[in-house]
């Protein structure tokens, strides 16, 4: 009930007078407590709501906010062995107190990444961090391969822009046939869970509210996925076309993108896309708008996401009720990620039966696939459900540049998958599902065969220990008493129980409210079942 309390005094003042956005403001500012205190009583909420937001995310928390320059940590980079060199080389140029961290800042295909003064670079040398620092802020440009092995949908050209916003019209007053097409089509969501898209526009578009929303999750937070950020800044009219046509099929008039921080480039280019939309005047009724992420895993999910637009800790609430009837400020809301969205225009275009002809009978359709820096090709590409994985991996990949014996596939949560079960893989949720692994953003990232798979899974154990929301005690001591006893392991003569931590991985799976917990035991169980004897001598 306190919660439900605090998002209506949020909602007083709605999306234009934002309370997170207040409060990301203070922060980077250095505002006082007493400022603080003003923006409360400005939005009549204890105190308290607003210093629990302001010291939870990475880029707001007060030991942070003189950071100047972010290195990423994500899984991709540290496999690849590339921070610590970036690491020295930045300390030539920086405090140590001005070094902050970035959980993924997309540069998986290369590595060597940081954040600075708004933009995102790789620099393997010291000499070419010299040329970032005196470039004037001179930005550099994310570039990798991008390819298609079918009928391109995502990575298709926009020829004219008035043309492709023309259809939003022809269906404008069509909202059965709008459903009826995605129905057909059995397009699925693209975030990792894999839920029929249709049924949540079906759900929104029967409540009886005057005010609903659409809300894009592009807090695409997976390390070594970076799929969102393609189509954010490369196809971001596809991405909106979709949430607009999403908002007239269920009577919303709002369109709300939760970009994550870490992807600046994504913010000012969907940002101009918006404006273009305003300039042309080719959208009616509808608004959009941005709330830039300040650095939390879990908002991913997408009730911390909720709450997180409001104002509040970025906690997942407890379901049902579920967003389609209790959302954004506890109104209707059609909630689902970029890559879905961006589906809609090819499939009202070419019918919903076209789709479904492609992939398989249960994922059809394409599905973007992120390469990391091991490949040969590494990059970004469109690829039709149910392609054989190995095919992928010999004909945009090009094989492997150096030798590896595992892929974790679909962020720190997906499944570890050994190199030689890759051969019985297809793209494709069902495929990787009955093997248990996970499809998630279909990102692959190459675990090298000279990387501890201990370390790899202590990794695993600390991002969901730093990451957790905190308000399912699973999750939240669980994550942290696992990385203890796999730190331990290594640095001490202690081998772990087995039955305990099996125990522990069980509490996680079955006793966390979200996939940041429920989802850690699964790679995990993989690592040991199939690297029984590299991580054998760690238990007892």
């Amino acid at each position: 009930m306190a919660n439900k309390n605090i998002r209506t005094l949020s909602s007083r003042k709605g999306l234009n007078d934002n309370l997170f956005e207040n409060i990301a403001k203070l922060s980077n500012e250095a505002a006082t407590e007493q400022d603080f205190h003003q923006l409360s009583q400005k939005f009549m909420i204890d105190d308290s709501v607003v210093f629990g937001t302001s010291t939870f995310y990475d880029f707001l928390k007060p030991e942070n906010r003189d950071k100047k320059i972010h290195v990423c940590n994500g899984t991709a980079c540290m496999v690849a062995n590339t921070q610590k060199e970036l690491s020295i080389n930045i300390s030539n140029h920086f405090q140590a107190n001005e070094i902050g961290h970035a959980a993924c800042v997309g540069h998986c295909h290369t590595n060597s990444a940081f954040m600075y003064n708004e933009n995102t670079y790789s620099a393997k040398t010291n000499e070419e961090l010299k040329n970032i620092f005196t470039s004037n802020n001179k930005k550099q440009g994310n570039k990798y391969a991008i390819g298609s092995n079918t009928t391109p949908i995502l990575t298709s050209k926009i020829d004219n822009l008035n043309d492709f916003y023309a259809l939003a019209e022809e269906f404008s007053n069509k909202p059965e046939q709008v459903i009826e097409e995605l129905k057909i089509s059995n397009l699925r969501g693209r975030g990792g869970a894999g839920f029929p898209f249709w049924f949540k526009l079906d759900a929104v578009s029967m409540e009886d509210y005057a005010q609903k929303y659409i809300v894009c999750n592009a807090d695409e937070g997976d390390p070594g996925a970076y799929s969102d950020m393609y189509l954010m800044e490369h196809q971001p009219h596809k991405v909106l076309f979709g949430m607009y046509t999403a908002g007239k099929c269920v009577g919303a008039d709002t369109g709300v993108l939760y970009i994550r921080g870490e992807y600046p480039d994504s913010i000012r280019i969907v940002n101009q896309a918006i404006e273009e939309l305003q300039d042309k005047n080719l959208i009616q009724n509808f608004k959009f708008k941005i709330i830039r992420g300040q650095g939390s895993y879990v908002c991913g999910e997408e009730t911390a996401l909720l709450n997180s637009i409001e104002g509040l800790r970025p906690e997942v609430r407890v379901r049902p009720p579920y967003p389609a009837q209790y959302g954004l400020y506890g109104k209707p809301t059609v909630l689902s990620n970029v890559e879905t969205f961006a589906n809609i225009h090819w499939i009202l275009n070419n019918g919903g039966k076209s789709y479904a002809e492609l992939g398989t009978k249960q994922s059809t359709g394409t599905k973007l696939v992120s390469l990391d820096s091991f490949f040969n090709t590494p990059g970004m590409y469109e690829i039709e459900m149910g392609t054989p994985i190995q095919t992928v991996f010999d004909d945009f990949g090009k094989g492997f540049k150096s030798e590896i014996k595992a892929l974790q596939i679909g962020g720190p949560l997906g499944g570890i998958v050994p190199l030689h079960k890759i051969k019985d893989l297809t793209l494709d949720f069902e495929s990787l599902n009955n093997h248990g692994f996970l499809l998630g953003h279909a990102s692959f990232v190459s675990i090298p065969t000279d990387f501890p798979m201990i370390k790899f899974i202590e990794h695993l154990m600390k991002f969901t220990a730093d990451e957790s929301c905190g308000k399912c005690y699973p999750c939240r001591i669980g994550a942290h008493r696992g990385f203890e006893m796999l730190q331990k392991a290594q640095n001490e003569d202690y081998k772990i129980d087995r039955q305990l931590f099996d125990d522990l991985m069980e509490t996680l799976e079955i006793g966390s409210l979200c996939a940041l917990g429920g989802g850690v035991p699964l790679p995990i169980k993989n690592a040991l079942q199939y690297f029984d004897k590299e991580l054998k001598r760690y238990f007892a």
